[in-house]
């Protein structure tokens, strides 16, 4: 079993299945003019601290193996606190840093953390939070990897550029990633990608030493 610690959010005196603390009442369109209604509505939906110990003992979705295991004892998995929205960053968290991410992009598409080179550097080159992505694209970037290493070539950025672009969803909700005119290497893992919304867990670093 991974290491990494799971942290319940809610008092330490709190029955495990009381809900995560709710944050303080917070003005989030001020502290986040750019986002839009339905982004500032999408919010956590595992209310309690045992959804999390639930996914993280369901071998079926893999998360078990959610972390390198050389990797895994540095990374906390958190339930998120009600009503922060998918866009909340570390001003809501006394600085501290966290992301956010899917719970399915470990269920369906089995990404592990850390994010490897080539995931991190598309994702700054992209500018975009992990949770950002729609959880398609994580299945294109996963499949390009997985291809790339077995014609044992490296994964390189501007390659996958050559038959991806990226781009905005209609409500600006997540970015997505379609094929060039012409170019097309990847049809869509799932057509009809639903049921993840409002599923996703804060990720944060911890400074446990596994040594």
């Amino acid at each position: 079993m991974a290491r990494t610690k799971t942290t319940p959010n809610h008092p330490p005196n709190a029955p495990s299945n009381a809900p995560p603390a709710a944050l303080p009442r917070l003005d989030y369109k001020a502290l986040y003019p750019w986002a839009s209604g339905d982004l500032l509505v999408e919010t956590y939906t595992l209310t309690f601290s045992k959804d999390v110990m639930k996914h993280r003992e369901d071998e079926a979705a893999c998360l078990l193996c959610m972390f390198w295991q050389e990797c895994d004892a540095y990374v906390s998995v958190q339930p998120c606190p009600l009503g922060e929205p998918i866009c909340a960053n570390d001003r809501t968290n006394n600085g501290e840093p966290f992301f956010f991410l899917y719970a399915t992009v470990f269920k369906r598409i089995k990404l592990r953390l850390s994010f490897s080179s080539f995931e991190w550097t598309l994702l700054t080159e992209v500018n975009v939070a992990p949770a950002q992505l729609h959880s398609n694209n994580w299945a294109f970037m996963r499949v390009f990897s997985i291809l790339c290493n077995y014609f044992e070539h490296p994964p390189y950025v501007d390659v996958f550029f050559h038959f991806f672009e990226a781009k905005s969803t209609e409500k600006k909700l997540w970015v997505t990633f379609n094929g060039v005119a012409g170019r097309v290497l990847l049809t869509l893992f799932q057509q009809s990608y639903k049921g993840f919304k409002g599923k996703f867990f804060r990720m944060c670093c911890t400074e446990h030493d596994p040594t």
